[in-house]
Order: C-alpha cells, then sequence, then structure tokens
C-alpha cells in the first residue's frame, strides 16, 4: 500500500540524514550568500503568470525529475489552502512521516515556503539549491517564471530530505500552475473557492472550480470543502471523468464546544474534545477538510493514529489567520485578501471580540475589490489607518485612504510605511483598545517586524 513504511527506510532516512545533507552542501562548494540567491529567484518575477506547463516540466527534467521520487497532498483552492495544508502537514509529521510543506505567499521570510517537518529550509540549503538549480534555469531557451523556479527549488529540497510526502499548495488556480507537473498524487483536496484572479482562472466560481480541479488525478482521491451546489457539481463531473473518488467534507458533523482568543474545541464525528489554535469558524471547516483528508489517506495505506491526529491539529501553526500579535492594546493580524476572506474576519471580529470597536490597519491590492472588502468592517471601526504593502500590484495608502473616508464617512490616515502606520493604529486604539492589520498578505510581515516579533 502507498503509505506503509518499512521500518528500516523509516530509521534509514532519520539515522542518515544530517551525514547525507552535509555531503551535498559540501560537494557543492557553495560561493552564492542567502542574498544573491533571493535577489536571483526573485530577478525572474517580471515574466509574471504565464499559462503552460512546458517550462516547468523541461527544467524538472534537467535536475532528473525530483518530483517523481515525492508522494504529495495537492492542495488548490481560492481561501483556506494554506490552513488545511499546515493542518495536514502536523498531523502526518505527528504520525511519524518525514513531512515537507510547500506553501505561498511567505510572510516574514522567504524560507517559510519550503519546510520539512515544521522546519524552514535553512539559508545555506536554500543557497546551495539555487547554485545547482540557476545553470539549469539560465540553459533554457525561455527562462521559467519565478514561480516556477522556487517549484523546482522546492521540489529538489524535498528529494534531498527524502521526504515520505510533501504536503503542496498551488500558487494560483490547478490546471495550468506550475505544482500541477506532479503525478504521484496521494490525495487532491479543493478548499474553499471564491471570485479571485479571475483575469486568469475565470469570472465565476463555476470555471474557477473547473480550472482548480485540474489538479485531480485519474484513479486518486479527491477531497472537497463543502460548498454551493454548482460548485459541487463541477468538481463532481471531473472526478467522474477522471474515476476519481470525490468525497466532500461533512460539515455538519461539526460541533463547536469553546472558543476563546487561546483557541478552540470542538467535536467532528466520533472525534471529540478535538483542540485548534487556529480561531475563527471558518477554521473548523478548513480541519473538517484536513481530517476528511486523513481518511482518504488511511484509505491509500497511510498509517495516521488518532493520536497524530489530535497532537496535530492541537499543535498547528498558521500565522496571519486572524492570530493574536500583542495584547497592550489588543493586536490581531488576519492575511484576508479578499471579499470572502473578509466575510470570515467579520464573522470571526462578531464571535470574539462582540460590541467592541477597532481601528484597522488595511493595505490592499489594486485589482481586488476592495469596495466590498472594507465595508464589511466598517460597523467595527473606530478608525482606519492605510500603508501601501510591499508589492507592485499594491494601492497607494492615500488612495485606499481617500476611498475609505469618501465613501464610509470614517477617519482614515494615510501612513508612508507600515511600520509608521502600526505606530499611529496603536496610538490610536490606546492600551485599552484594540487593532486588526488586515487586507493583504503582503504587509504582515513588516507589521511584525514593526512590533518586534
Amino acid at each position: 500500500m502507498s503509505g506503509t513504511r518499512g521500518c528500516t527506510h523509516h530509521y534509514y532516512l532519520h539515522s542518515e540524514l544530517s551525514t547525507l545533507n552535509s555531503l551535498i552542501l559540501e560537494k557543492e562548494a557553495i560561493t552564492t550568500n542567502i542574498s544573491e540567491a533571493l535577489q536571483y529567484i526573485h530577478s525572474v518575477s517580471w515574466l509574471g503568470t504565464i499559462p503552460g506547463l512546458e517550462r516547468e516540466r523541461e527544467l524538472l527534467s534537467r535536475l532528473g525529475n525530483p518530483e517523481k521520487a515525492l508522494k504529495f497532498v495537492h492542495i488548490a483552492g481560492t481561501n483556506g489552502k494554506g490552513s488545511t495544508a499546515a493542518m495536514l502537514a502536523a498531523i502526518l509529521r505527528r504520525a511519524g512521516y518525514r513531512t515537507g510543506l510547500y506553501t505561498s505567499p511567505y510572510i516574514v521570510r522567504f524560507n517559510e515556503r519550503m519546510q520539512v517537518d515544521g522546519v524552514e529550509i535553512s539559508d545555506e540549503k536554500l543557497c546551495a539549491l539555487t547554485e545547482y538549480v540557476r545553470p539549469h534555469a539560465d540553459a533554457m531557451r525561455e527562462h521559467p517564471s519565478e514561480f516556477e523556479l522556487i517549484t523546482a527549488l522546492g521540489f529538489e529540497y524535498f528529494r534531498r530530505e527524502r521526504c515520505d510526502i510533501v504536503v503542496c499548495e498551488v500558487g494560483m488556480g490547478g490546471d495550468w500552475d506550475a505544482t500541477n507537473v506532479i503525478e504521484n498524487t496521494e490525495c487532491a483536496v479543493i478548499t474553499n473557492i471564491g471570485l479571485d484572479h479571475t483575469k486568469f482562472l475565470g469570472d465565476t466560481v463555476e470555471a474557477i472550480a473547473r480550472t482548480k480541479a485540474g489538479i485531480v488525478k485519474p484513479g486518486r482521491p479527491c477531497v472537497l470543502y463543502h460548498q454551493k451546489p454548482s460548485v459541487e457539481a463541477v468538481i463532481a463531473e471531473i472526478c467522474r471523468e477522471k474515476a476519481a473518488p470525490l468525497t466532500v467534507a461533512d460539515f455538519a458533523a461539526l460541533r463547536p464546544l469553546s472558543a476563546s482568543l487561546e483557541g478552540q474545541r470542538f467535536d467532528w464525528g466520533d472525534l471529540r474534545g478535538l483542540s485548534l489554535p487556529l480561531l475563527g469558524a471558518h477554521q473548523l471547516d478548513n480541519a473538517a477538510t484536513a481530517l476528511t483528508a486523513v481518511g482518504a489517506l488511511r484509505g491509500r495505506g497511510w498509517d495516521i493514529p488518532e493520536t497524530a491526529v489530535r497532537e496535530g491539529l492541537a499543535q498547528v501553526t498558521w500565522p496571519g489567520r486572524f492570530q493574536v500579535l500583542g495584547r497592550d492594546p489588543l493586536f490581531i493580524a488576519d492575511g484576508g485578501h479578499n471579499p470572502q476572506c473578509l466575510a470570515a474576519l467579520e464573522a470571526a471580529l462578531r464571535e470574539y471580540l462582540p460590541g467592541r470597536k477597532l481601528v484597522f490597519l488595511c493595505g490592499c491590492m489594486a485589482d481586488k475589490d476592495y469596495g466590498d472588502m472594507f465595508r464589511r468592517l466598517a460597523p467595527f471601526a473606530s478608525a482606519f489607518v492605510t500603508v501601501t504593502p510591499d508589492n507592485p500590484r499594491a494601492l497607494p495608502a492615500a488612495e485606499l485612504s481617500a476611498f475609505i473616508g469618501r465613501t464610509l464617512g470614517l477617519p482614515a490616515t494615510p501612513c508612508d510605511s507600515v511600520a509608521r502606520g502600526v505606530e499611529a493604529a496603536v496610538q490610536m486604539a490606546g492600551p485599552d483598545g484594540a487593532v486588526c492589520a488586515c487586507g493583504s498578505l503582503y504587509m504582515l510581515g513588516d507589521v511584525m517586524k514593526a512590533l518586534g516579533l
């Protein structure tokens, strides 16, 4: 069966791993430092999003197809991909599997995007990988895009680390996402689907669902976050075409027990008293999706005991999702960046901070429906502080401030840096108040740095 571990192999992986990696690093005689490595990786960002898998396949072929030595849980969706991936990786790690986690974007450090057993890739290993992959990428007639390059780096890293399984989040879409070159998919997971990246993915949720379902592999199980019937019908049709068993997560089996800013407890089916540090009712839906995927993996032969499920969920961390960063004043960070995410933030504010007014520290991308996003926050706001996230697509702080003042009739102060925005928001809130930083994942790293985290 797919997931069965031979004891000799299992212990070889853990006893010989550090020696093997040391030999790889020594052999490659690394001369690149981390700044140079990241400068090279980001230097191709101007290529943007270019449909097609040909470049990724060529680059991986030049590297000896590291992805073929790995097994994957492949996760697509509009919202909840990262949280669901983090839960699954934590559970698999507690089950004793050497587990890779590939996600995007990062919050503070690029290294967050590639983790093994909960530990980010080191600067030294990232430099070694970059030196190894760079000449192969540069030799291609059509250079890979930034995300294609990072995906190849990730797959090569996980091969070198001899991961038993990799939980892999798509970058965008599914069909033409660079990660969709993988073949050894143990389970495909499709999370909550909404309208986002419509220029590339389609202008209806049904069209976007069809694109996301491109990760479903023939004969391999697919797990689906429970959502509107028309979306589920699209996924079901594609799974039938590919003879892929489909299981929709049973949200009716969820029974919330308690919730506070320290975490929440819930039952799901026969599993009683589960603990989850991630906040918000939507995270219980993500947990149900992850638990459904655990069942699909067990059906593929992976040994995942209940203790691993309980411990994995209780220990999972995923930054920037209604995360408490400080208490004096209360400072919450949420990476919600589209109307669907802001609806989840709205629900969390009602649940955890009923009746309280907050200062919102906001930034967003210019191509988002920020009108709908920030109107949802108006009933909870005493004031807004606006900043410009560090991204070429960012909406200028002054423009967002003017929009909020004009359409919401609330005070909005633009700041010329995220650090100054944090300072202004904290001062406005006062020691007994509350601040919520939201609107874009791209600003949260700077928020955390400004808070000394």
